[in-house]
């Protein structure tokens, strides 16, 4: 299965020629998701050839334009495009309204239901609980109430090797057992351990989207060892004040996070539009943590 991360968007709140307003398309064992919807979400879904139409769950963190203004677009054009399954936004509680609100003006009819499940922003909590994954959220601190998400995949049971099946001659009906961890006794009484006839499963994969936010420690545990972090990294550490003001971060202090948490991977992003080249956000960040990618608009970050 793929574990996939493709940027649509990179940029913060004003957009440049080279970079769109925040945006994630989430592959996460052929379960696709899409993360904020800033402008021009759309077009970026089909610019890189992305199954959108396949996207049951949208999520938004906070009620910010760059992270929102290309949802009520993207509703439309799936509806054009003759949608008929669910479509599940979580969100804050004032996004429906929104929503609502436009549809109402516009006299628009959508085709398909769409389930919307309000955040909280209190404490974190598991907002999706597949058989396969969860979605959490992640309490941040921004000027506006803010959340980012973190999606993990459930453990699998073991995996059974197919040559002990044969060579123990093992039922069908004892094949779940083992799998779950159970040891086998063979009709001559031989016991043979679930060690022998098992191997590991993968590892859970796990991806974490930290959204607009101050520095914030206090996340760290709830992130700790994930595959992939994608953290906001708005200013280099010469405008850290202005970073304070603004409700943002560092490069610096998104990879001391990265590093604390001991993730795997980090890729920074929502880059303000000041800036022209982001070669000093990697000079910034990779002392800190060696494994930092810059967010592109386009790349794919496999984990």
């Amino acid at each position: 299965m793929n574990f996939e991360l493709t940027i649509l968007g990179s940029g913060s709140a004003v957009p440049t020629a080279n970079r769109n307003p925040t945006a994630h398309f989430l592959n996460f064992g052929e379960k696709f998701f899409l993360i904020d919807c800033g402008e021009g979400t759309q077009i970026q879904l089909k610019r890189y050839k992305l199954r959108f139409t396949r996207i049951n769950h949208i999520f938004i963190s906070h009620l910010h334009g760059d992270h929102y203004f290309g949802l009520i677009g993207l509703i439309s054009t799936l509806n054009l495009l003759g949608r008929k399954n669910p479509l599940y936004i979580y969100g804050p509680p004032q996004l429906k309204e929104l929503l609502d609100f436009q549809m109402k003006l516009a006299d628009h009819y959508i085709g398909y239901k769409i389930e919307f499940t309000p955040l909280s922003y209190d404490q974190s909590k598991v907002i999706v609980d597949d058989r396969r994954y969860t979605v959490e959220t992640i309490i941040l601190k921004h000027r506006v109430h803010c959340c980012g998400f973190i999606f993990r995949e459930k453990s699998k049971q073991r995996n059974i090797i197919r040559e002990k099946i044969q060579q123990y001659q093992i039922p069908l009906k004892e094949v779940a057992n083992i799998k779950a961890g159970a040891d086998f006794l063979s009709t001559d009484g031989k016991f043979i351990s679930n060690k022998e006839l098992t191997i590991e499963p993968p590892k859970p994969k796990s991806y974490a989207f930290c959204s607009d936010t101050i520095y914030k420690e206090s996340i760290i545990e709830q992130i700790k060892n994930v595959d992939l972090l994608y953290h906001e990294a708005t200013f280099l550490s010469n405008l850290s004040e202005l970073a304070k003001q603004t409700y943002h971060t560092t490069a610096a202090q998104a990879a001391n996070i990265a590093k604390m948490a001991n993730v795997k991977q980090l890729v920074i992003g929502h880059f303000s539009s000041r800036y022209a080249s982001f070669d000093e956000f990697l000079q910034e960040a990779c002392p800190v943590f060696e494994n930092t990618q810059i967010a592109a608009d386009g790349k794919r970050i496999p984990f």
